[in-house]
């Protein structure tokens, strides 16, 4: 969870920077980052899937 919030915290940091220099983000649009966070549940949710049908909670799953 550390590396994840390591990573939001530098995207915001360099954000910040871009926006402070006038310079426009060479970040991929709303729509191809939607696809993203899709690919990123779709790698999660099978093995999620998994061990909630072996029995265990949704936290331990999770």
């Amino acid at each position: 969870m550390k590396i994840y919030l390591l990573s939001l915290g530098a995207g915001l940091l360099v954000g910040i920077v871009y926006n402070l220099l006038n310079v426009r983000s060479p970040a991929p649009p709303v729509v191809a980052l939607l696809g993203l966070l899709g690919i990123l549940i779709g790698e999660q949710i099978i093995s999620v899937g998994k061990q909630l049908l072996s029995g265990q909670a949704f936290q331990v799953a999770w």
